[in-house]
């Protein structure tokens, strides 16, 4: 059996008074997708902010591939190869679209601009990058400023980004937030893909439990900062303490 991608030991994280996550234990097997899901103030983002080090936790151990990155900021834990999207999108809005995946597969490759190589040294680069937009259903786009993209293009684009950074974990913040109804299945489409590609491990926070049942390989209940239950997705949908602190009280 394949030791955990990510695992966290009692992780807890408090503001003031307040458990924002509380002794959450959680193992995320490699090449799969975890589905977050819990009501509002359930401790969802926060717990991302652990993983991918926007916070440092009160407490407990956050390890990825056996190393404990605790105390890591998020940048070195993207040279490891998690990757993190967020609610808000996070592009570079005055870059074209192509410009935006370039810049991230030079970062990958420890290429820096230099004014004095030829341009031709990057074409690489922009094949890589125009490659990737394609797979994301962006590529008639790519001249276009990432300003003109509509808010679930640029979700599209943020994916883009994380995968010429070649990171092996993608923690997804809520990938349709914020979306128009018709924008969400070209989104759950290319999570399809990127899952059905095999090379990536995937946790997903999101509200959408159509799109959680159908994607995920397994689900995390995060209640009042605590983890309540965890498993495949029919054991979930069935489990009477899930159904009375959210399930049911999602109607």
């Amino acid at each position: 059996m394949d030791h955990p991608i990510i695992e966290t030991r009692e992780v807890t994280m408090t503001f003031g008074g307040h458990r924002a996550v509380d002794r959450v234990s959680l193992e995320i097997r490699p090449r799969t997708l975890t589905s977050i899901i819990g009501p509002n103030g359930a401790g969802k983002t926060t717990f991302f902010n652990l993983l991918s080090g926007q916070l440092k936790p009160t407490a407990g151990r956050v390890f990825y591939r056996g190393k404990d990155v605790t105390g890591l900021p998020p940048h070195y834990r993207t040279r490891m190869g998690m990757g993190r999207s967020f609610q808000i999108t996070n592009v570079f809005p005055r870059l074209a679209v192509l410009e935006n995946v370039r810049l991230a597969a030079q970062a990958r490759a420890g290429v820096h601009y230099n004014l004095f190589r030829h341009y031709r040294d990057y074409l690489e680069f922009e094949e890589r990058a125009m490659g990737l937009l394609e797979v994301v259903g962006l590529g008639e786009k790519a001249a276009q400023p990432a300003a003109n993209l509509a808010h679930g293009e640029k979700r599209k684009l943020e994916l883009a980004i994380l995968l010429a950074l070649e990171t092996e974990v993608l923690l997804l913040d809520e990938p349709t937030a914020g979306m128009a109804v018709e924008e969400v299945p070209a989104i759950l489409d290319l999570l399809a893909r990127v899952k059905t590609a095999g090379d990536k491990t995937i946790l997903l926070v999101e509200h959408k439990m159509d799109m959680v049942l159908s994607l995920s390989d397994e689900i995390a209940v995060l209640f009042n900062g605590r983890l309540l239950a965890k498993g495949p997705p029919e054991d979930i949908m069935q489990n009477q303490q899930v159904q009375s602190a959210y399930l049911g009280g999602m109607a």
